[in-house]
Order: C-alpha cells, then structure tokens, then sequence
C-alpha cells in the first residue's frame, strides 16, 4: 500500500510537471513576451536591487521617446523590467543573429537595424509609424556602449526619428551598471570578476521635454539626470579612510610614499605609523571631538602630511590644511573662521616661517618621545595581524556619514580673502573614483606630489587618489624647484605628473628629457594651457599634457581629457585639445545666459554651472555666499564658457576676467593669449614663462580701463599694439599706450595661479588710482 501510494504521489507531480511544460511551450508560442518575463523577471529580482525615480513622469499611454544613457549589454533588458509599460528599442541587429536573440527581440517588438543607409532608414520609418500607433519608442542617443563611463555626444538619429511627431521626449539615466561584468569598466567586457554581490540600479525619469528640443539639450537633461542618481546614491561611495587602510595593506612593503626629505615609507608601515599619530594626537594634544572637530596642519606636501591627514580622518575629525604661502594676518583669519584651536606642524618647516599665529602650534617631532610600548603594538596589530573590518570598528570608521566634514579648504584668495570650502567624505570620495575612471592609476604607477595639500586638486588627488587608489606618491614642497623635481622624478621612475602650465614652463626649462623618462600621463589645470606648450613639451619629453578643469567648491575635478595612454576608447573621442574634457561620469554641466538665465546651445559663451555629488557643503560660517554660490543644486562657478556638440568644456574666461567697457564685455585672457604670442616670438620654447598680464583699473568715462603687465621686452607698445590689431582683435581690445606696465614679475599664488587682486594693485599702483 505505501509503494501504491508512493507511485500515485509521484504520478501527481509527473503530471502536474507535464502540464506546466505544456504551459510553458503555450505561453512561449501565443505571448512570447509573458513568458519571456516569466523567466527573465525572477533572474533580474534575485541579482539586482530596483528604484524607479520619476516615474510619474511617463505617459501613462501614447506615444513617446525614450532616451537613456548606454552603460553595459543588459541596459535594454534592465529598463524593460524597470518600465511600467513596453518600450520598443531601436538596436544594433548585429547583436541579435541567434535564433534565441531574435526570439527575445520579438518578444518585445523590437526594431532592428543595420549599419547600412537604407536598414537605418526602415527602422526610423518603423519606429515613427510606433510612435503614431501610441508606442514608447526607446533609443540609446549614444549610439554604443560608453567606454569611459562618461555620457558620450548624441547622434542625429533621435531627431529624424521625431520627424513629422509631436511626442514627448522622456530623458532618463540608468544608475549602476558601470563597473559590472556587462559594462566596459577596467578596459573590456565579461571577462573581470563581479564588483559587487547583489547590484543597486536606480532609473532616474525626467520631465518629458518638447519634441523640437534641441539635440544638445536632450542630452543635457540626460545628464543631469545622472548627476542626480550619483547625488541620491552618494551613500554608497567607498568611505575614504576605510579604503585607505585595505589599500595599504595590499600594498605591503612596497613603496607607497616618500619625499625629498627621505622619507621612504610602504604600505603596511605608512599604516602603523598612522595609527600611531593618531592614538599621540587624541592622547597628548586634541579636546573631545565635540570640542574640537576642525583642526589645522600647517606642512607641506610630506610623508609626514599625507599621515597627518589620515590620522585626522582615521579620528573622524575635520582637516584643514592652512596655505603657508600668505600673510600672517590671512593665516589668522582662516584659524578664526574655522575654528582651530590647535595647528599641527613641524619645527623644521616653522624655522623657514615667520608666523605670528593665534593658536595653539603642535611640533609633530616633540610627539615622538611620548610613544609609548602599548603604542607601538597597537600599531603593529593594526598593519599586519587585524583583520580591515575589525580595524573599522576599533576606529568607528562605520559611524562616518557620507556628509560628514572630511576637510575645509580655504580658496586661494585670487579675487580677495579666503572663503573656507567645507567637502563632505562623499566630495572627495567622488572625485577620487571619478580620477580612476578617468586616469585609471594603477599600482604601477608613481605619481608626482608637487601641489599642495592646501590646495584642494593636492588634497584630493595626490593624496587621498593617490594613497587610496594604489600608486606611489612622491612629494616635494616646493613645485617651482625644477631641479628637486626632475631629480625626484628619475630616482622613482614618475609616471603621472599633475600640475599647472606654470609649473609645466618652470620643468622645460630645468628639466632632463631623461628625469622624465618615464612620464606617461601630464595633466595641467588652475589656468589655460597656451597652445605652444603642448608642443614644446611634448617635443621635449615624448608625452602630451591633457587639460582638466574644477574648483575648490566642487572638490575640486569636474572635467578632464582622457590621457591617450590611458584611453580605451578607440572609436569614442575622449578628448578633444583645447577644451577642459567632458564633465567626469556624475557631474553635469551647463551655460546659461548670466542675462535670464537661459540655458544656451552648443558652442555659445555664458555662465557655467556645475552640479554633482562633487559640490560643496557650503561655506563655513557664510549661509550667505553659499546661497549665492550654490542655487538649486547647482554651483556658480563664476567662469565663462561653452560646452560643445560632442560634450567638451570649453572655459573661454572668467566674469571677472571680463572688463565692462562702453557697454562690452572685453575678455582679458584673449588679449593675454595674442600678447603672450607676441612676446615670446624670436624665444626659445624651452624659455617659455608666464610673461603677461591683462587686468583693469576703473575709468569714469568708458566703466574700466584694461592694463598690461608685462615682463621686461624689447617690443615697444606701439608694436604689440599693433600685432593686437593684425590678430583681427577689435579696437576696444587694444589697450592705449601709457597701459603697458613693465613689472619684475607677474604675481602669482603660491599655488602657481595668477594673483588677480595683486595684479590690479599693482595696476592701480602704477597708474596712480
């Protein structure tokens, strides 16, 4: 009887097997789509985390296009499962050869095309005739899958797939793939192992715009778009000092940081000496963190900086490196606007200084005498017996927030007092992996720590990228030291080098083509590069420098040109000379009119915004420049520029670059750049120097008058007026004779960036206003 009753049990689920299967081949056979869902769905569910944001903004029946950003091989069978409704992709038919491909794009009505005029034609023809039809028509803009991570320009098939439609264009942004198997993050596809377990995607749906948007506009939006998925997912941006500790630690005793001092320090010991630091600090020198959560450091690009820093952060405190290049009296009103109570620094670094500070100074060398046998086992034990998790917990490195203070940067200064820039963990985190994505430093890589951590591109990149990333750092105070930098450079084998033209001048002249023997990636920012020191440098040293443009209020990067030995984008252009790059993957951009406030087409000037996870928290202790600043999420940068056809930033001058003359805006830095031509005919490109300066000095009858400081020349006024005039530059750019200033030197920040406000006293001064 059991046996009986056993066999009819196993008849019942054999027949009940046979059904189902029955099912399945109906199901497959009369709704390919059901079915495909029924055994799409479950996969999807159980490898991905799903968000629609917007969604209210689809039209709930009709027809549409839908755009979106192109990251990896599943983004069109992701949105159909995040989509309410069916969409109909227009898609390469090259990728659906199989009978199963095609199986699957049947399921879904999907318009397939080749690369040929008249398959093209069809498809749009097809997909208009959805449109008309009510149908959601889907389109990569794009094109390709993003090689870079970075939204790439839009093609002209969306526009002529509008043609004769009034429908709405809905933009949206797919967050999360990058970095997955599908996508091409780290140089291929497949072919690397799963970042993450269990992936968290986000579809962001905008307002639907007009269909006669134009092209640029829709991408724009797309973008923005994105930059606001990055800004929501903020919080799960690597926390940077966690990140730092595992790094170290793989890096073992490989070099990780040294310094022209002599410092020579791997990974592993760069670790145990930090923990050390930090238990001193907490011990002999800070109040609680309530009290005292900003403290100040006052060294230069070091060995010993680079763990000061950690250290702070390792205590969940706020760094603020203070700029040893100003007055006393500056230095005094960054200490009260933030708060510091204690500055630590070192006493060989003071004995160079003539400081009159209002605060406590810690001399790190009379910390050394107070480390203590329980000290150093705790440091041992963290960098080589305990596990990284169990040292986040022993420092409550899990207690930190995405929007907690990392560090306050105070401005250079360049157009009056210093305004501290609070950046959050989630700023500098961000541009530390939008470096990688960018750059994509490797632990082979050294990389040149010239700039200062005062400076927030030296705090972000030389040293939190480039001790979190993998790299090895070496770091010298001085950036203008040619000959400290050129020997630096050979003894390690420098590969990456950041810095400014003026810098990059200073190494031509100085320099052996041998010390920089093995540089692979130059990347200048903080001023415009002149077209002729692409040239000469790249004659000289076998590599060409990239631009990169930010600010301290978007901590700091916001665009850069793709190193050529860094790209993997063959048939995607990722820079573009002359331009500042295409915003990094996060962050979007865009020129309004500084009149109304309208957002302007390719290629026009205006004021450029900037918004992101890389934008500041505000200014400390200024509510009110930060509502200036900073307007719906979207930062004032005060520069004026243009944003190209295929996405590149174009930085044309700053507003207060700009002089006001009979009614006209006349741009200094296009009347720097014929003059600075000028100048430098008949000279050796290797004895290239900043050597000109256009300011203004105010005028009763035309509103400003423009002034040129210029180094000593044999070329009189009446000449260099004259070459203004045959560079075609209208009159009102032409400044008058008595306006050329001879100066010993231009003023410069110690960052290496043009002093503007010394300029113009030193204008005023010399005309006498």
């Amino acid at each position: 009887m059991l046996l009986f009753a056993i066999g009819n049990v196993g008849w019942t689920i054999l027949g009940a097997l046979a059904v189902a299967c029955v099912g399945l081949v109906v199901l497959a056979v009369v709704s390919p789509r059901r079915f495909v869902r029924f055994i799409v769905r479950p996969i999807l569910e159980m490898l991905y985390r799903k968000q629609v944001v917007g969604g209210e903004n689809l039209p709930r029946d009709g027809g549409a296009v839908l755009i979106c950003n192109h990251v990896s091989w599943l983004d069109g069978i992701l949105l159909l499962w995040l989509l309410p409704r069916n969409a109909r992709f227009i898609v390469d038919g090259g990728n659906f050869d199989g009978r199963v491909a095609r199986y699957l794009a049947s399921a879904f009505d999907t318009i397939l095309m080749t690369a040929n005029p008249k398959s093209i034609a069809r498809a749009l023809k097809t997909g208009r005739e959805g449109l008309l039809q009510g149908d959601q028509i889907a389109i990569f803009p794009e094109g390709t899958i993003t090689r870079s991570g970075q939204l790439q320009a839009f093609r002209p098939g969306v526009t002529k797939l509008l043609k004769g439609n009034d429908v709405p264009i809905v933009p949206m942004w797919l967050e999360g793939m990058w970095g997955s198997v599908f996508s091409f993050s780290k140089g291929k596809f497949f072919w690397k192992l799963p970042s993450l377990p269990r992936r968290s995607l986000a579809l962001h749906i905008g307002k639907p715009l007009p269909h006669d948007t134009p092209l640029e506009k829709m991408r724009s939006e797309v973008q923005r778009l994105g930059a606001e998925a990055m800004i929501a997912a903020r919080q799960q941006m690597p926390v940077l000092p966690q990140r730092i500790i595992r790094t170290w630690k793989r890096r073992g005793g490989r070099l990780k940081a040294a310094d022209s001092s002599g410092a020579e320090v791997g990974g592993r010991q760069m670790l145990m000496r930090t923990i050390i630091l930090r238990r001193l600090i907490t011990r002999e020198v800070l109040d609680s963190r309530d009290s005292e959560p900003t403290v100040g450091i006052l060294l230069p690009p070091s060995v010993a900086a680079v763990a000061t820093n950690v250290a702070l952060a390792f205590d969940r405190r706020t760094s603020a490196n203070l700029n040893y290049t100003v007055s006393s009296e500056v230095l005094n009103q960054c200490i009260d606007a933030a708060g510091i109570k204690h500055v630590l620094t070192s006493a060989k670094f003071m004995e160079k200084m003539d400081f009159d500070l209002n605060t406590n100074l810690v001399l790190l060398e009379e910390l050394k005498d107070k480390v203590s046998l329980l000290d150093k086992l705790v440091g041992v034990a963290v960098a080589y017996l305990l596990p990284s998790p169990i040292v986040d917990r022993m420092l409550g490195l899990q207690k930190i927030s995405c929007d907690d203070l990392l560090t306050v940067i105070f401005t250079s200064g360049s157009t009056g007092t210093p305004k501290g820039v609070m950046l959050t963990h989630a700023n500098i985190s961000h541009n530390v992996e939008a470096i990688d994505k960018a750059v994509r430093l490797s632990t082979e890589d050294v990389v040149l720590g010239v700039l200062p951590f005062f400076h927030s591109f030296g705090y972000a990149v030389t040293l939190w990228a480039v001790q979190t990333l993998g790299p090895a750092g070496i770091y010298h105070f001085n950036p203008l030291d040619a000959r400290q930098v050129g020997k630096l450079a050979e003894k390690y084998g420098a590969t990456v080098l950041l810095g400014t033209p003026t810098f990059l001048r200073g190494y031509l002249r100085r320099i052996e083509p041998k010390q920089f023997a093995k540089m692979d990636v130059v990347v200048a920012g903080a001023e415009k590069m002149p077209a002729d020191l692409f040239e000469a440098f790249e004659k000289k040293f076998g590599v060409r420098p990239v631009e990169g443009y930010g600010t301290t209020e978007l901590s700091p990067l916001v665009s850069v040109n793709i190193p050529p030995t860094r790209s993997y984008a063959k048939y995607q252009p990722d820079r573009s000379e002359g331009s500042v790059g295409r915003p990094l993957p996060g962050i979007s951009a865009k020129v309004i009119s500084p009149d109304d406030g309208v957002e302007l087409a390719a290629g026009q000037d205006g004021m450029l915004l900037v918004t992101g996870p890389n934008v500041m928290k505000g200014y400390m202790g200024r509510e009110d420049l930060t509502a200036e600043a900073v307007q719906d999420g979207w930062y004032v940068t005060g520069d004026i520029a243009n944003v190209d056809k295929d996405g590149f930033l174009h930085i044309t001058g700053r507003l207060s670059r700009f002089s006001k003359i009979g009614g006209e805006m006349v741009p200094h830095i296009r009347i720097e750049e014929e003059l600075d031509r000028l100048l430098g005919e008949g000279q050796d490109p290797d004895e290239d120097q900043l050597r000109v300066c256009v300011t203004a000095v105010p005028d009763e009858k035309k509103g400003e008058r423009l002034i040129v400081l210029h180094l000593p020349t044999d070329k009189d006024p009446d000449t260099l007026r004259q070459g203004l005039r045959d560079a075609g530059l209208p009159n009102l750019f032409v400044p008058s004779r008595d306006s050329f200033i001879e100066v010993a030197e231009i003023p410069l920040l110690g960052t290496g960036k043009l002093d503007l406000k010394g300029a113009r006293d030193a204008a005023a001064e010399a005309v006498g206003e």
